[in-house]
């Protein structure tokens, strides 16, 4: 039984953790872009959203190219921590990080859009700065999209299965997710198992989901 829910726990920590991640770094970027006009914006705004249509294994191939033990930056991070970012929970939660930014970024942006700006401008001649009005004016209006986002993102993060695979590893008890652990089940032979874990995301997904469309629909 302590086998079957590892993968389980496992999968939901990632999540949990990259959706926060994502959660900051999306609504940070959004909030640079949101509104704003410069030369090489769709270009920026392109590599945002390129994870979101790149095969996972791409991605994980350049993950493992970016943080593996023979690059510059891997290298860093050995000499500096003494470990390695290859075939541990952080590989998961980095990989998880990157497949899903893309959903929490365009949510924040289109809720960061819809905001009034004349309610914004009113609260700025009234004395308030830029921070002022983006922490009490625009999060709090764009809330809901922002929640559907990190929403997605979360149920992003719990299905990704081919980054995850080539850059955490499958290691039992440590690196291995709901995806990875569905497809050895299933190579194994043990279908039973397999159906269970699936029931088990196809549940975690639908209630997110769910959660997610209610978020829309107050939006609207």
């Amino acid at each position: 039984m302590t086998s079957f829910w590892s993968p389980v726990w496992l999968s939901i920590k990632v999540s949990l953790l990259a959706g926060l991640i994502v959660a900051v770094l999306g609504t940070a970027a959004a909030k640079r872009m949101a509104r704003r006009r410069f030369r090489g914006k769709t270009v920026v705004e392109t590599v945002f959203m390129l994870p979101l249509v790149l095969p996972p294994s791409v991605v994980g191939f350049l993950l493992v190219v970016l943080f593996g033990r023979h690059s510059p930056i891997g290298q860093w991070i050995e000499a500096s921590f003494h470990t390695t970012v290859l075939f541990t929970p952080g590989a998961a939660v980095m990989a998880a990080v990157v497949v899903s930014f893309p959903l929490m970024y365009q949510a924040a942006k289109t809720g960061l859009e819809a905001v009034d700006p004349t309610i914004e401008g009113a609260a700025r001649i009234d004395g308030a700065n830029e921070r002022q009005v983006f922490w009490h004016i625009s999060l709090p209006l764009a809330r809901h999209a922002l929640l559907s986002g990190a929403v997605l993102s979360f149920a992003r993060s719990l299905g990704e299965f081919g980054a995850t695979l080539m850059f955490a590893g499958n290691i039992p008890g440590k690196t291995q997710t709901i995806p990875t652990a569905v497809y050895m089940a299933m190579e194994s032979g043990r279908m039973e198992l397999a159906w269970a874990w699936v029931a088990v995301t196809i549940g975690l997904s639908f209630s997110l989901l769910v959660f997610a469309t209610k978020l829309g629909r107050l939006r609207e």
